[in-house]
């Protein structure tokens, strides 16, 4: 339950709950950057203007104890006075909205306040109209004591039998490696074009690249986030260059490389919201291939002649973040995950109010058996993975994300058996913001690579 709101208060601080041993939560620096949509807008008579709405968090970070008081400043940029219909929406969970109004301005600043009884995240969304009409909009997030955010429901009982079975049927597919040479075009790197046999007839593309000098190496595995496209050969190429051996994979059975008109017409085709395909069953989800596909290709990786034998790291964002760690908790040879604003966390959060990851299987039920859908969703739900991933994971989570929200993604991360680091980055939508993120995410690797925790001294 919200417990207090209070428009056009002063700032508050923040304070972070202690987290457990082993287990970090780091926040992003970038405070000062500007979170908001900016439409440009022409009043009458005068030259093209930018109205904009920025809201930041309070103190430093937007996460709080249970029952502390959260605090955000708004503003406008431009000229404030054409800034009208200024209006909020709280929202509990990213999903039930709690309160709404009208905001006022002063000197074109205001303020907003609130609290929250329990664990969880309240998003505050600020829309106003600019000179030309326009709406314009901005977000503003706060977590609640986040490291003790539960699953909204346990995994079904036949979790571990459903993927145990799942993996046998890969393992009697024979994984019949193809290499076909692809110049690389950079000096002292090498690639090619991959394709592995997956299940049900299906297969996995992929590009593979390597230092030319080295013999046995680290190896990476790169997955990809939600779309249909293809995939850059320096996406692998930089890696190799690194000194990793990389295997960057399509999450679809299409070619690994091509011209983006095929991959549009895939997508607009066949491919069209191929997130729902199938999802009213374990057995036929869209999801199924690709899972597999990415135990396949670490399973190939790891019986290479030139893998080290000791560093096997997969990473990825969003739908890539999903796959990061659906690869780490079935794949025992995985020694280090990175996965930023993973998707596929907490599918059925809207059941204690909380809206679901990407691809929010819960609400893909147009034309479906509802129930279904909600059955099947459980056993792709990266929340029922975390807890046998056992290896060093690094999360990235945005506070204003409203594809991943960050209380799913906490659902899942709080269940990481290994070695965690959870870094909010309070400015950070999907897609916006991540900055401080990435550049903690490359730390992670440069460290997973040299065979250390990252937070080792």
């Amino acid at each position: 339950m919200v417990l207090a709101f209070d428009e056009n208060n002063g700032r508050g601080r923040a304070a972070i709950s202690r987290m457990p041993s082993m287990i970090a939560l780091r926040v992003g620096s970038a405070f000062k950057t500007v979170v908001a949509a900016t439409l440009l807008g022409c009043a009458s008579g005068s030259a093209l203007l930018a109205q904009e709405i920025s809201v930041y968090p309070g103190g430093k970070n937007g996460v709080y104890d249970v029952g502390a008081t959260a605090t955000w400043s708004i503003e406008t940029k431009g000229d404030s006075a054409v800034v009208t219909d200024l209006k909020y929406e709280l929202k509990t969970g990213g999903l039930t909205v709690s309160r709404s109004g009208l905001l006022t301005l002063s000197e074109g600043k205001t303020s907003f306040a609130a609290s929250f009884d329990h664990p969880g995240w309240l998003l505050l969304e600020v829309t106003g109209k600019n000179a030309a009409g326009q709406e314009i909009k901005a977000a503003g997030g706060a977590l609640f004591s986040p490291r003790k955010i539960e699953p909204a429901i346990p995994p079904p009982a036949d979790f571990d039998a459903f993927w145990k079975a799942k993996l046998e049927e890969l393992a009697a597919v024979p994984m019949n490696p193809v290499l076909i040479e692809e110049k690389s075009g950079r000096d002292g790197v090498e690639s090619w074009l991959v394709q592995l046999d997956n299940i049900r007839g299906s297969r996995i593309h992929g590009v593979l690249a390597r230092p030319v000098k080295g013999g046995r190496l680290p190896a990476l595995l790169i997955v990809q986030w939600a779309g249909v496209y293809t995939l850059e050969k320096d996406w692998a190429l930089n890696r190799a260059a690194q000194g990793w051996l990389t295997l960057n994979i399509q999450a679809h059975d299409l070619p690994a490389i091509g011209p983006k008109s095929f991959y549009d017409d895939q997508f607009s085709g066949p491919l069209k919201n191929y997130w729902a395909i199938g999802n009213e069953d374990k057995e036929t989800s869209y999801f199924l291939r690709m899972y597999l596909s990415c135990y396949r290709a670490a399973d190939y990786l790891a019986i290479r002649p030139d893998w080290d034998g000791r560093v096997l790291v997969v990473t990825g964002g969003s739908q890539g973040g999903l796959q990061a760690i659906l690869t780490a908790a079935l794949h025992p040879k995985i020694t280090g995950a990175v996965a930023v604003v993973p998707a596929g966390c907490d599918q059925s959060g809207p059941e204690v109010g909380r809206d679901p990851g990407w691809p929010k299987w819960y609400n893909e039920i147009a034309g479906k058996d509802p129930a279904r859908v909600k059955t099947a969703c459980r056993y792709y739900d990266i929340v029922n993975f975390a807890s046998r991933v056992h290896c060093p994971v690094f999360v990235g989570v945005g506070l204003i994300d409203i594809t991943c929200p960050a209380p799913g993604v906490f659902a899942g991360a709080n269940r990481l058996a290994g070695p965690t680091e959870i870094m909010v980055m309070p400015l950070g939508d999907h897609q916006r913001q991540h900055q401080d993120g990435d550049a903690r995410a490359e730390a992670w690797l440069t460290a997973l690579q040299a065979g250390r925790h990252p937070e080792a001294k």
